[in-house]
C-alpha cells in the first residue's frame, strides 16, 4: 500500500490551515475588538470573545472622525480610477500583445521602470504638477494620481491576457468581414472578461486601500479618503482610541469586501464561458 499520496496530502491540508489561520486571525481579532469595551480593552486579561459586546466604539467612530463622508470620497475615486483604468489598458494590452514593435517595447520598457522607481521619489513632482494644475488637495488630481499609478501594472496584467486568446478567432472573425474594432469588441472582450474582472478589481481594491498619496495630496479633512480618516484616531505617542479604530477599520473593509464578493461570482462565470468558447 502506497501511502505517499495520503502523507502528502496531510501535509497539503495542514500547510493551507495554517494559511487561512495566517490570513484570518487578524480579522478575527478586529471584529473582536471593535466590540469590545473600553473597560475590557484597557484590562490585562486576553479575551478573543468580547464578555460585554458593545456597539459604542462604532457610534463613537461614526460621530467623531467623518468616516462616512470619507468612505464616500474612498468610493468614488476608487470607482472612477478602475473605470479610466480598465477603458484605457484594454486598446493598450491589446496593441502590446499583438503587434511587435517599437511601440510594444516602449509600453514594456515604460511599465518595468515605473515599477521601479520608488513611490518617495515621485510624490514631489507630482505634488508640484498637481498645484500648477490647480487639482492639489482634490478628489480629481487624487484620482489622476491613482490612474498613472495603476495603469502600468494593469497593463502588463491585461496583455497577458490578450496573449492567451488564439489569433486564429479574430482572423476567423476578420474573414467573416469584422473589422478591427468590431474584433476587439464581439470577440476579444468576451473572452477577456476574466482578466477585466481581476483588473478591475485589483485596481479598486490598491485605490480604495492606498495610504501615502492621499496623505500627501489632501489637506481638507472633508476630502480625506478613508485610510486618512483612520489614521486620525492614531496620536502622536501611539493609538488613543483602539476600540473606535478597530471599528472603523471593519466598516471600512466593508465596501471592498461587497465590491469583490460581486465581481468574483462574475470572474468564475467569465472564466467558465471563456472556456466553452474556446
Amino acid at each position: 500500500m502506497n501511502r505517499t499520496p495520503t502523507i502528502a496530502r496531510v501535509f497539503q491540508y495542514t500547510a493551507l490551515g495554517l494559511f487561512i489561520v495566517f490570513l484570518g486571525f487578524p480579522f478575527v481579532w478586529l471584529i473582536s475588538t471593535a466590540f469590545k469595551s473600553d473597560r475590557e480593552l484597557n484590562s490585562l486579561g486576553v479575551h478573543l470573545i468580547p464578555t460585554q459586546p458593545t456597539l459604542d466604539n462604532f457610534v463613537q467612530a461614526l460621530e467623531s472622525q467623518g468616516l462616512v463622508q470619507a468612505a464616500v470620497n474612498s468610493i468614488v475615486v476608487s470607482l472612477a480610477t478602475t473605470l479610466v483604468v480598465v477603458l484605457v489598458s484594454v486598446p493598450g494590452a491589446y496593441v502590446m500583445a499583438r503587434y511587435r514593435g517599437k511601440i510594444r517595447a516602449a509600453g514594456v520598457g515604460w511599465i518595468l521602470v515605473s515599477q521601479i522607481i520608488p513611490v518617495p521619489i515621485i510624490i514631489i513632482p507630482m505634488f508640484f504638477i498637481l498645484r500648477a494644475m490647480g487639482l492639489f488637495d482634490s478628489l480629481g488630481g487624487l484620482g489622476i494620481v491613482y490612474v498613472v499609478y495603476s495603469l502600468p501594472f494593469a497593463l502588463w496584467m491585461l496583455q497577458g491576457y490578450v496573449a492567451g486568446i488564439p489569433v486564429d478567432i479574430e482572423e476567423a472573425a476578420a474573414i467573416d468581414g469584422a473589422g478591427r474594432l468590431r474584433v476587439l469588441r464581439s470577440v476579444v472582450l468576451p473572452l477577456l472578461r476574466p482578466g477585466l474582472i481581476a483588473t478591475a478589481i485589483f485596481t479598486f481594491v490598491s485605490a480604495y486601500n492606498e495610504f501615502f498619496f492621499a496623505l500627501v495630496l489632501l489637506q481638507s479633512s472633508e476630502k480625506y479618503t478613508l485610510s486618512v480618516a483612520l489614521s486620525t484616531f492614531v496620536n502622536g505617542q501611539g493609538i488613543s482610541l483602539i476600540g473606535p479604530l478597530a471599528a472603523g477599520a471593519l466598516l471600512a473593509s466593508i465596501p471592498s469586501i461587497i465590491f469583490f464578493a460581486i465581481l468574483q461570482r462574475r470572474l468564475t462565470g467569465g472564466m467558465l464561458a471563456g472556456a466553452v468558447k474556446g
